[in-house]
C-alpha cells in the first residue's frame, strides 16, 4: 500500500519562492509507484493543498490531515522543503513532533540551534572548528555601528541572523557603508549578524544519514562571478559549481571529516549541507554555515552532489522518506 508523503513547501520569508521551486523539482522526482505526494502550501495561515487546478482542500490543523470529496487523508511522513520560517527554524518540526508524523529533516532543537547563525558559530567554536569573528546586534540596539567598529575588522560581511538565499546581505568595505548594510539586513530580521570576511575557496559538503550511516558526497567548489556568493550569484546563474570540488586529497578529507563530525555532533538528521571557506594564506578551514533544508531547485548544490557520486534524484529522495519511517 503507498504511503501518502506530505510535500511541505512555502514559508512566511522571503525565501517562499525558493521554497516553492525547490518542491516542484522534489514532487517530478519522488517515486509515484511507493508514494501518494501532496504539495502542501504555507502560506501565513492559509495551509493547503491546490488540486484539479483551481480548487483547494484546506488542512486541518488539529491532525494535520485533508478532505477531499468527503474523504479523509492522513500522512505517513512529512517531506519539509520550506527554506526559512517555519520550516528550517524548528516550529514545524514541533508541531510534527507533537502530532507523531515523521518529517524528513533535523528534530526542532538542532533546527532552531543551527537556524541562528550567531548561536550556531558559538556552538561549532566549542567543537574546536575555527569560525570568522563576529558580532551578533539586535534591532533594539543604539550603538549597532560603535559595536561592530570596536570588534571587527574590515571588510565585513552583514547579513539576517535568521535567514538564508543572501536575502539581505552586503559586503562592507568602509565604515561608511555600514549603517546602510545593517538597515537592509534589520528589515528582513529583528537580529543580525556582522562577521569579518575571511579571503580563500569556498566550499561545500552534502551529506544524508542513509539505513547503513552516513553517506557524505562529493565537495562542491563555488566561484561565484560577482563579489560574493549573494542571490544573484545563487539564483540567477552568476556562478560557477564545481563538483567534484579540484582540490587536493588532504582537503577533500578535511573536509568531509569537519561536515561529518559536525553533523553527528549537532545531532543532525535527513539531508544537510555545509558550507566552509578554506583560507587562503593558512589553508585553515573556516565553517560558514549549516543548511539543514538544502535547495532542491535546478540550480541547488545537493542534487548536483548526488548526481556525481552516481545517486538519482529520485533515489536520493526515496532514501530521505525511507529513513524517516524508518526513524532513528
Amino acid at each position: 500500500m503507498k504511503k501518502n508523503i506530505a510535500l511541505v513547501a512555502g514559508g512566511n520569508s522571503g525565501e517562499k519562492v525558493i521554497s516553492i521551486k525547490s518542491a516542484s523539482i522534489v514532487e517530478q522526482n519522488i517515486d509515484t509507484d511507493k508514494y501518494n505526494v501532496y504539495k502542501i502550501i504555507l502560506s501565513g495561515n492559509d495551509w493547503y493543498y491546490q488540486y484539479n487546478k483551481t480548487k483547494r482542500a484546506y488542512i486541518d490543523k488539529n491532525d494535520f490531515s485533508l478532505t477531499i470529496n468527503k474523504e479523509k487523508i492522513k500522512f505517513d511522513c512529512a517531506f519539509i522543503i520550506i527554506h526559512g520560517t517555519p520550516g528550517e527554524d524548528g516550529k514545524l518540526q514541533g508541531y510534527f513532533e507533537l502530532l507523531n508524523i515523521p518529517y524528513t529533516t533535523c528534530d526542532h532543537t538542532t533546527s532552531a540551534i543551527t537556524f541562528n547563525k550567531s548561536y550556531c558559530n558559538r556552538i561549532v567554536k566549542t567543537l574546536g572548528i575555527n569560525v570568522s569573528n563576529s558580532v551578533h546586534l539586535f534591532k533594539h540596539n543604539t550603538n549597532c555601528v560603535d559595536a561592530v567598529r570596536n570588534e571587527l575588522k574590515l571588510p565585513v560581511f552583514v547579513k539576517p541572523n535568521n535567514g538564508g538565499s543572501s536575502i539581505g546581505m552586503s559586503k562592507v568595505k568602509r565604515w561608511t557603508g555600514l549603517e546602510s548594510a545593517l538597515a537592509k539586513a534589520f528589515n528582513e530580521d529583528d537580529q543580525v549578524i556582522v562577521e569579518e570576511f575571511i579571503k580563500g575557496r569556498e566550499l561545500s559538503c552534502g551529506m544524508i544519514k542513509g539505513k547503513d550511516g552516513l553517506i557524505v558526497f562529493p565537495i562542491t567548489e563555488i566561484k561565484s562571478e560577482r563579489e560574493y556568493f549573494d542571490y544573484k550569484a545563487k539564483y540567477k546563474g552568476a556562478s560557477k559549481e564545481i563538483t567534484p570540488a579540484e582540490v587536493e586529497e588532504d582537503v577533500s578529507v578535511k573536509v568531509k571529516a569537519t561536515a561529518s563530525y559536525l553533523y553527528n555532533k549537532l545531532n543532525c538528521r535527513g539531508i544537510v549541507r555545509f558550507d566552509f571557506i578554506l583560507q587562503d594564506d593558512t589553508n585553515e578551514l573556516y565553517f560558514l554555515e549549516v543548511n539543514t533544508v538544502p535547495g532542491q531547485s535546478a540550480e541547488s548544490i545537493v542534487p548536483q552532489q548526488a548526481r556525481a557520486m552516481g545517486m538519482t534524484t529520485k533515489e536520493l529522495y526515496s532514501l530521505l522518506i525511507e529513513t524517516t519511517l524508518i526513524g532513528d
